[in-house]
């Protein structure tokens, strides 16, 4: 069945809009603009990003400005119920990534990797090739050029003419690259997939699925690298509180 992007609920809360999509639909959104070759920009919204929205503006815009937004992380999902604005599921975008390579191995559409130090990228395309034996892929870069090169970049990108561009660039940097070059690289489906291409590679373990599905993938990050992450969780954590409890308040009292 066709789904049309437009047709979707868009929740809004914590200064976001998300759309009330579920995994199959956006997969299916995404496999109509490929067919179509309509832009797709794709937005990806967890609580760390929910949190730096808040004070960053160019962020915000960039988010709020793409086609299809998902709710990356369980606690958004919660969020949304408990503020009133009901998200059916979580959509993760590393989920979404490899629905994609799957949809791609099967209909033959090819894509361009963007991101990670070229030893991970290779690794990662190696394990790719073998997992999607259809898959075609139409280039990659790694994520390590300063702002000089971009346009070289996008360029690349332009003259490979890939279907789908994933690009493993932590934010806000690849936030910048697609809010800059996005419209003009051709390409119907842009998913910024943050630091899968480091999972799909076996450099970085994904927590066990019970963990996902209690939405402790956050813990188990922090347990394998507690010195470098305690702080940056605790620190969010505490805001997303914040910020979910002064909603919550302000929608009782309205």
């Amino acid at each position: 069945m066709n789904i049309e992007l437009d047709e979707l609920p868009v929740r809004h809360f914590l200064g976001a809009s998300i759309h009330a999509a579920t995994m199959e639909q956006a997969t299916q959104i995404c496999h109509e603009a490929i067919v179509g070759r309509k832009r797709l920009m794709i937005g990806v919204v967890n609580v760390g990003k929910l949190v730096q929205m808040r004070d960053d503006a160019f962020l915000r815009k960039s988010v709020l400005e793409s086609d299809l937004v998902i709710a990356d992380g369980l606690p958004v999902v919660w969020a949304s119920r408990i503020l009133g604005e009901p998200l059916p599921e979580r959509v993760a975008g590393i989920d979404l990534f490899e629905r994609l390579l799957g949809l791609a191995n099967e209909e033959g559409f090819s894509g361009y990797f963007l991101g990670a130090k070229q030893e991970v990228l290779d690794e990662m395309l190696r394990r790719i090739q073998e997992r999607y034996p259809n898959f075609r892929c139409a280039g990659s870069r790694n994520g390590y050029f300063d702002d000089s090169e971009s346009t070289a970049v996008a360029d690349a990108i332009r003259k490979a003419s890939p279907d789908l561009l994933f690009v493993g660039i932590s934010t806000p940097k690849k936030e910048f690259f697609l809010q800059q070059f996005g419209d003009s690289l051709g390409v119907p489906v842009c998913h910024g997939v943050g630091g899968s291409f480091d999972v799909l590679a076996g450099l970085t373990q994904r927590a066990p699925l019970l963990m996902q599905k209690l939405g402790l993938e956050w813990f188990f990050r922090f347990i394998q690298e507690p010195r470098r992450m305690w702080k940056r969780y605790l620190v969010t954590n505490s805001l997303f509180i914040g910020m979910l409890a002064r909603e919550w308040f302000c929608k009782k009292r309205a």
